[in-house]
Formats: structure tokens, sequence, C-alpha cells
């Protein structure tokens, strides 16, 4: 079986507000996403992170990610989905895919140990 690869884009935990997010903080969502990309791996698929800052590289660092390979779904973390200071960001990033990535699928995430539910609604 060939694996699919998934890309996961997410604001790096240390420059989120916790405060949308109740009961998460920096290292719970390290855990979520590193068990995430245990899971997927058992599932069949390759995560790979690309965590950004806020906005002044977001765009680059997304992009050199999704040139490093062929990406067959990207899920956009609901950290920069989700807290509406972040909407053009989010709407940044999904042009960055957008461009880059044109035949992925796109997927979204609640939180961060959803991932794989999010991967396998589309591939």
């Amino acid at each position: 079986m060939i694996r699919k690869n998934v890309l996961m884009i997410g604001l790096e935990p240390t420059n989120l507000d916790f405060s949308a997010f109740p009961g998460l903080d920096a290292e719970k969502v390290l855990a979520g996403i590193q068990g995430q990309q245990e899971h997927l791996r058992g599932l069949g698929y390759d995560m790979d992170v690309c965590l950004t800052d806020t906005g002044e590289t977001a765009e680059a660092v997304a992009t050199d990610a999704l040139k490093q390979k062929h990406y067959d779904c990207v899920v956009i973390g609901a950290g920069v989905r989700l807290p509406p200071a972040y909407f053009l960001l989010f709407e940044r990033l999904i042009n960055v895919v957008h461009a880059h990535a044109p035949d992925a699928r796109i997927a979204f995430n609640t939180k961060p140990t959803d991932n794989a539910e999010a991967v396998q609604r589309w591939i």
C-alpha cells in the first residue's frame, strides 16, 4: 500500500492565546500533535507538521513545507482557524495551500487530537 502524505499546518503553540481554548496549553497541544502523528502512521499515513508564527513568516514557512513533497491532504489547525484575530492569516494560508498543493484535499481539525478524523474524511 502506498502511504499518503499529510501536512498539518498550525500555529506554534507558544504563540497561542489559550483563552479561546479552555483546558489547553502549549504542552497539551504538542502532545496531541505528536500523538496524532503516531496514530496516523499506524493508519498508513505519514504526517509532517508545519508550525508557524502568527503572521510575519507564516506564509513563507508554509510554502517551504509544501514544497518539500507532494501532500495528499493538508490539515489546517483550529488554532489558526477559530480565533477571529487570525482570520486573515487563515485566509492567506488557505491560498498558500491552494497555490502550492492544488491537488491536496484540505481538512480542518477541531482540536490537536482529531487530525486523523479530519484526514479520513477526505482520503
